[in-house]
């Protein structure tokens, strides 16, 4: 069986690795164009085209699939199925009808909650307990195509993005080599509509999201910390400059103070005051980077700052985006 497949992160590679494992024949790949990356801003391969590479793959990097050129090199490949995971550009009904059996995606989250960009960060950031990987049938719409096949995914207590972005990578490569065994199997894919009520939505992050806001319950904070680690990396300010806050954790503290003000410094972190802080809630900084500076110890960084117990952390900057 002739298996496309269009892809551009990790997450995406994990599942193109799994397909060639399992001995399909894949006649091309889809990855979006090499980027800027690094202080040098030296243009490198995405992870699925590094993967597809040293397979041997054919790989097609169109900057878009909206033109009559930009997909015409893909169209000329015949496939029975394409598989779609986190490839960021929209596929027309030309790509969608392009396959024998249309194209198939592996979507971070079990749909119809979170459907969109950014499926494991708000799962996180909302509290759920649970999360999963579906494999639906794409068509027109974001996300709403029928579900081929849904697997449940625990979100831990200390959860972040990136140990849930791990495991729902693993779990949707191994969704996906499932469905397409029934598919050489059967002939055809067997799905079921969506359920028409619980829909959310999962925009892309930017950077307002990642702001931190001292006003807020500190559980709400520390959810924040662990859904935006490692990229963007929850924000706030020190002295006027950026302070990314790259792991914390809710603590209980009685002293009252206003939103933003550090109550303790200690060998495990920064104790800050939050919203809720009369009811004894405050959040511990752990880890932190400091603009143009290396990740370190939140200690550390208070040392070497002259930071101390009635210091104040201002609010992120939630510029524009």
């Amino acid at each position: 069986m002739r298996v496309g497949f269009a892809g551009t992160p990790a997450f995406a590679a994990r599942a193109l690795e799994a397909i060639a494992r399992a001995g399909f024949t894949i006649p091309v790949v889809l990855a979006q164009p090499d980027r800027p990356s690094g202080r040098g801003l030296r243009l490198e391969p995405s992870p699925v085209k590094a993967l597809a590479g040293s397979l041997g793959l054919t790989v097609l990097q169109p900057a878009t699939l909206k033109s009559a050129e930009g997909r015409a090199a893909a169209l000329a490949i015949p496939l029975d199925v394409l598989v779609v995971a986190a490839y960021g550009l929209i596929l027309p009904e030309a790509i969608l009808g392009w396959p024998r059996h249309g194209c198939v995606n592996i979507h971070a989250s079990k749909l119809p909650r979170w459907r969109g960009a950014a499926p494991i960060a708000r799962a996180i950031e909302a509290g759920d307990r649970s999360t999963g990987v579906t494999i639906m049938q794409m068509d027109a719409g974001l996300d709403t195509g029928p579900m081929i096949e849904t697997v449940d995914v625990p979100i831990g207590p200390r959860e972040t993005s990136a140990s849930l972005h791990d495991r729902l990578a693993d779990a949707g490569a191994h969704a996906i080599v499932a469905v397409l065994a029934r598919l050489e199997r059967d002939g055809r894919l067997a799905s079921t509509p969506q359920p028409a009520d619980g829909a959310t939505y999962a925009p892309k992050i930017g950077r307002r999201d990642a702001a931190i806001d001292w006003t807020r319950p500190a559980d709400a904070l520390d959810r924040q910390v662990r859904a935006y680690d490692p990229v963007p990396g929850a924000h706030a300010t020190f002295g006027g400059e950026p302070l990314k806050v790259l792991r914390a954790e809710p603590v209980e503290r009685r002293a009252r103070a206003e939103p933003g003000t550090v109550l303790a410094i200690s060998a495990s972190g920064i104790d800050v005051a939050c919203g809720d802080d009369a009811g004894g809630g405050a959040l511990r900084l752990q880890d932190v980077q400091p603009a143009g500076g290396r990740r370190m110890s939140a200690a550390a960084f208070a040392a070497g700052r002259a930071l101390a117990a009635g210091s104040r952390l201002g609010a992120g900057d939630a510029g524009t985006a």
